[in-house]
């Protein structure tokens, strides 16, 4: 049966050209997209909501998604990142088309129709300097100058172009130039830069080459060979797209295949920096631990923080694919992780900042097993038992000698319930020579067990507790965003690095969790009652454990900052 037209989800724009390509068989009907990133440094959320659409789209439509590494600069370009981002693709929960490609499976061929387009009088070998080329361009509202080579004969730019193949010319020297429009209103269209000269190993091709290809050339070019029909960027690449139009205009036949580029707003998200450039900044100037920190936007840095696949293709989902730039509020992106990990995650007893508290009428040496549901949101989750004694560690901030009125957790004279046990009354508590707090002495009494007890007295506070004697020891590593402006990047007069937030980690070394959690393996994730989402850190490891806080149980930012 048909789905009613009024339940149909919206078709994006992008979805829309898809259908119509369809619906006129263009392209054989086919949806043959590709994610191309250069191996230059690790994805970022950014990165992510590409992947997503790109290879969403031909999951949807039963076509095909490359994966294509735009490997055309070796002096920037490591296997290191080849390996991060093939990883970061698969555990978003995606496979590509066949064995990754590679623009430089392309270079011989790059090189045939570069060859063809001198032959053709539209490209020639230019001798000025790159700051010269730029020079001459001229500007939006003033043509560019033509170069005193543009009309050199085809003979003699196919001998110099071989010659700078064969690597006897320094870097920096000649360049092969499209022969376009040198007064075009687009930039882009004034006699681009083919190839560079670059006397520079590459990661796949070794020294094969001296000289590599421009993006912009290879790009279209390479969608071609792969038989790409819709060819997804970000809106920075729209201005771009006449060139790429151009190039595939000189090697294609009128009326065959051929790819489209469209171009979609980039994601740009409050609180964070995108660019990989100031990304980079923050590794090698030591404020971040690596590319993988979890305060980091990377995809590497969210997954050892916790993040779930799940939660960012949501994200992606909620956010759509839009025609113009706009910033995303990273609170969207965390309510999308809460919301999966709400489903997902057990639910533990953890200590973050303990101080003890002894229960004076319960008896010496004595433990009893107290039942709690492992997470309330999964019924398949089932239960466990945690041990109950005399002597139990409690949060510090759930303990105020003096409180405010609407404080509903424990002071003296007050009563609270200890989650899955009894209700507890403060009678007294000792404090050390700085006024600090050392334990805190209470009563139980024993008809009030959860749920059992023939008492069930009201009680305003339930606090979250660890039995003394069984607690595991743990490291934990509460992580918040890493700036304290919501467009970080967007300051003309300041640097971004001037809005990083101090307290964006905060280590605490003395936590106390419930013994279960002593045989964790990096990467789980669990709810600690009443603090929030944690994941094992991966350097975590029985006797030294390691947990990330993935994101509070709530919002907190919006409150403080309204």
């Amino acid at each position: 049966m048909e789905t009613p037209e009024k339940d149909k989800k919206s078709l994006n724009f992008i979805e829309t050209i898809i259908e119509e390509d369809i619906q006129t068989r263009k392209n054989e009907a086919r949806v043959h997209t590709r994610f191309p990133p250069e191996p230059n440094g690790y994805l970022h959320i950014g990165h992510a909501k590409s992947i997503c659409l790109n290879f969403g789209l031909a999951e949807k439509y039963q076509g095909k998604c490359n994966l294509r590494f735009d490997d055309t600069n070796p002096t920037k370009e490591e296997m290191e990142y080849v390996d991060s981002i093939k990883e970061d693709v698969q555990w978003l929960g995606f496979e590509w088309n066949e064995e990754p490609f590679f623009a430089s499976d392309y270079f011989d061929q790059l090189y045939e129709w570069a060859i063809l387009l001198i032959k053709k009088g539209k490209a020639y070998v230019d001798d000025q300097p790159q700051e010269l080329i730029s020079q001459q361009r001229g500007t939006p509202t003033r043509p560019g100058i033509e170069s005193p080579f543009r009309n050199r004969p085809v003979e003699q730019n196919l001998d110099l172009f071989e010659a700078m193949k064969r690597g006897e010319f320094p870097n920096g020297s000649k360049v092969l130039r499209a022969k376009i429009d040198m007064a075009s209103p687009n930039m882009h269209m004034r006699d681009p830069v083919m190839y560079r000269i670059l006397h520079a190993d590459h990661h796949r091709t070794g020294n094969k080459w001296s000289i590599y290809p421009m993006y912009d050339y290879a790009h279209g070019q390479s969608d071609y060979l792969e038989g790409i029909t819709h060819s997804l960027c970000t809106l920075e690449f729209e201005v771009h797209r006449p060139l790429y139009d151009w190039f595939l205009n000189q090697i294609i036949e009128e009326g065959s295949y051929r790819p489209r580029q469209i171009e979609f707003a980039r994601l740009n998200l409050s609180y964070t920096v995108m660019s990989k450039r100031k990304l980079l900044d923050l590794v090698k100037n030591g404020v971040v631990n690596g590319w993988d920190d979890p305060r980091m936007p990377t995809i590497a840095g969210l997954r050892r923080r916790g993040y779930t696949p799940a939660s960012i293709r949501a994200f992606a989902d909620r956010i759509g694919v839009a025609k113009r730039d706009n910033t995303i509020d990273v609170g969207l992106l965390e309510f999308s992780v809460r919301e999966d990990l709400n489903k997902i995650a057990p639910r533990v007893m953890a200590v973050v900042d303990p101080v003890k508290l002894v229960i004076t009428n319960y008896p010496e040496n004595q433990t009893e097993a107290i039942e709690l549901i492992n997470n309330p949101e999964d019924p398949e989750a089932g239960s466990r038992e945690i041990p109950f004694g005399r002597e139990l560690y409690i949060e510090r901030d759930d303990f105020m000698i003096d409180p405010p009125k609407k404080f509903f957790r424990l002071a003296p004279d007050k009563e609270v319930r200890l989650k899955g046990a009894y209700v507890i009354h403060c009678d007294s508590y000792e404090t050390d020579e700085n006024g600090e707090v050392t334990t805190i002495y209470c009563t139980y009494d024993p008809e009030t067990k959860s749920g059992t007890g023939t008492k069930q007295p009201k009680v305003k506070g339930t606090l979250h507790w660890v039995e003394a004697k069984t607690a595991v020891d743990a490291e934990v590593r509460l992580y918040d965003r890493l700036f304290n402006d919501e467009d970080p990047a967007g300051h003309k007069d300041q640097d971004f690095m001037e809005f990083l937030n101090p307290d964006s980690l905060q280590i605490k070394t003395a936590c106390k969790l419930e013994p279960m959690l002593a045989d964790v393996t990096a990467g789980e994730k669990f709810q600690f009652q009443r603090i929030g989402y944690f994941c094992v850190d991966k350097d975590s490891m029985p006797g030294h454990l390691i947990f990330n806080r993935t994101v509070p149980l709530r919002d907190n930012w919006t409150k403080m900052n309204n």
